[in-house]
């Protein structure tokens, strides 16, 4: 009988000592998930690649007939003005602030309990909350972009959305049930090493959706750039400034 303990023991020693090897390995990689921090742009595949591929991938919105409806009064009422959500400085909101950044740039600035998004176009800004960071999405207001909580799967952020408010100034519209999931990871990098950024989306909307908006944006890095101030309510008070001048005769000197 002690023999065979002893065997026993031989036998399942060297597998306690690999388990506990592996534990300050998988310890590590929790603690240090991927930095997205930089400047990204829309991507668009390796230098010299012939016919670039297109901003997102797959993605069809397939409204129900009510929110088809709602589509269609907002197009009839600015169809051949020059009114609508951009010309009157208000930004995209959720899915087409993120579906839409690239042409203007976007930058992230990662901490461990928040990551920050900040879209060059109407200087729209997102916080992830990660972890404990995060509150109850219920305690705040709606709002175009929502109210967003996150944590780490591995070496993905797993990004939940709610909190929207109803849109149909929008490319993507939407009621205020709809709920966005999505997962940023690294891509492929190209050729030359620049770093690729992907999203995978999914857009459910129980009031609006006949069925989940699912589709993929990526971009890649813009080496030694931060976004720039992108100002575009400054021009209309210009405007109405210099309207106010000339009725009372005055020469306006503000530029």
């Amino acid at each position: 009988m002690p023999i065979h303990l002893f065997s026993f023991r031989n036998a399942i020693l060297p597998f306690i000592l690999s388990s506990l090897l592996l534990v300050p390995v998988i310890s590590t990689a929790a603690n240090n998930p991927p930095d997205f921090s930089g400047a990204w742009t829309t991507y668009r595949g390796n230098p010299g690649a012939a016919g670039g591929p297109s901003r997102f991938m797959g993605g069809e919105l397939k409204l129900v007939p009510a929110a088809e409806k709602a589509r269609q009064d907002f197009i009839s009422v600015t169809e051949g003005t020059n009114h609508g959500a951009g010309n009157s400085c208000v930004g995209g909101g959720m899915p087409g602030s993120m579906l839409g950044s690239g042409g203007y740039p976007m930058e992230i600035l990662q901490r461990p309990e928040q990551l920050f998004v900040i879209y060059e176009a109407h200087n729209e800004i997102r916080r992830f909350y990660i972890d404990d960071e995060a509150q109850n999405p219920d305690d705040f207001f709606t709002e175009r972009n929502g109210y967003s909580v996150a944590h780490w799967e591995g070496d993905r952020l797993i990004v939940e959305t709610s909190r929207l408010k109803t849109q149909v100034d929008s490319r993507y519209p939407h009621s205020n049930q709809a709920t966005i999931r999505e997962e940023y990871y690294f891509d492929e990098s190209l050729t030359n090493g620049t770093r690729v950024l992907a999203a995978d989306m999914t857009m459910v909307d129980p009031l609006w959706l006949e069925e989940p908006l699912v589709t993929t944006k990526r971009w890649q890095e813009l080496s030694d750039y931060h976004v720039l101030t992108y100002e575009c309510t400054e021009p209309v008070w210009l405007d109405e400034m210099e309207v106010l001048y000339e009725e009372a005769g005055l020469e306006m000197i503000q530029e």
